[in-house]
């Protein structure tokens, strides 16, 4: 009787892990001066999170913890400026998913945004995080491993670069005036050799502007365009993860 409940009970467990019940914690904190409404984006292929998970407020100074499956591989981002109109539809000036309410549902980022990025591989294998301003910049965000073990560095952006933005690529924002979002040199000019696309689309052709240098030398471990790997991908096993919006020097 024991050695039949011994394993009922290895089957159970191994059943439980793999379809994602063992999960990873993404905690994240606002310190920035003014609310900001975290959203999620689940990868093709990945288990989704709850709706509840996809898009929520986050007032100054406070946290809020998702967990999501240990194989879970998606991005989170943060709106800012956000509202609702008179029929009560719900809009951001920048990040916003476009679907009309606080949860995002299935819905990415419109750029630009600063994103964090992960593909968590779960049975003790190795985490892949980044954060990434190929999509351009809406505020600053620090992605780090905590608890975990390999090379488990801080991502992300510190500096403030809305107001030091390059002119070609300040955001305006109605109301807001400008100042509010940093884009991208591809969603600025839509030129193939700023995207990494048509005949730039290998490492060997897609080489590194003065846009994406900009980028670089303010946030050193961010993703600053598209193949921009070896300096701003990180791996760590076993951890969980925090992100801060509007971080201080002292969170990297």
């Amino acid at each position: 009787m024991m050695i039949l409940f011994s394993q009922n009970l290895i089957l159970t467990l191994l059943f439980l892990h793999f379809i994602g019940v063992y999960s990873t914690t993404i905690t994240l904190v606002n310190k920035c001066t003014y609310t900001v409404w975290p959203a999620t984006l689940t990868n093709a292929g990945t288990t989704p999170l709850p709706a509840s998970g996809t898009g929520f407020s986050l007032l100054p100074g406070a946290t809020y913890s998702l967990s999501v499956p240990s194989s879970w591989s998606g991005r989170v981002w943060a709106r800012t400026l956000c509202s609702s109109g008179p029929a009560g539809n719900f809009s951001c000036a920048t990040g916003d998913c476009g679907t009309g309410s606080v949860r995002c549902s299935g819905s990415g980022a419109y750029p630009p945004a600063t994103l964090a990025e992960f593909t968590l591989s779960g049975s003790g294998g190795l985490d892949f995080y980044d954060v990434s301003l190929v999509d351009g910049y809406n505020l600053p965000l620090v992605a780090r491993a905590v608890g975990g073990s390999g090379n488990c560095s801080a991502a992300g952006c510190v500096a403030d670069l809305n107001d030091s933005c390059p002119t070609q690529l300040r955001v305006a924002a109605g109301t807001y005036g400008e100042g509010v979002a940093c884009k991208s040199a591809c969603d600025a000019f839509g030129d193939p050799q700023f995207c990494c696309s048509g005949a730039y689309a290998t490492p060997d052709k897609c080489k590194p502007s003065q846009y994406s240098e900009y980028f670089k030398k303010a946030c050193p471990s961010a993703y600053s365009y598209a193949y921009d790997d070896a300096s701003s991908t990180f791996t760590c096993t076993g951890a969980d993860y925090v992100i801060t919006f509007c971080p201080s020097t002292s969170a990297t």
